[in-house]
């Protein structure tokens, strides 16, 4: 569940999220963080700001 700034939330999985460590909140979106996308375990190749697993928009990386 979100709450206000500073504040903790759960991912679909379960995890507590901490924002500024594992996301941060820009224009209303949630961006998540290298920690959290590493700590996730995958690519959604869904091209994230802050991606650890190489992918970019329109590029799907070598490993999948």
């Amino acid at each position: 569940m979100a709450t206000e700034s500073g504040k903790s939330l759960e991912s679909a999985s379960g995890q507590r999220l901490e924002e500024g460590e594992d996301y941060y909140i820009e224009n209303g979106l949630y961006v998540f963080k290298e920690h959290y996308l590493l700590r996730r375990g995958y690519c959604c190749q869904s091209g994230c700001r802050h991606c650890p697993y190489g992918f970019s928009s329109g590029k799907v990386a070598e490993n999948k």
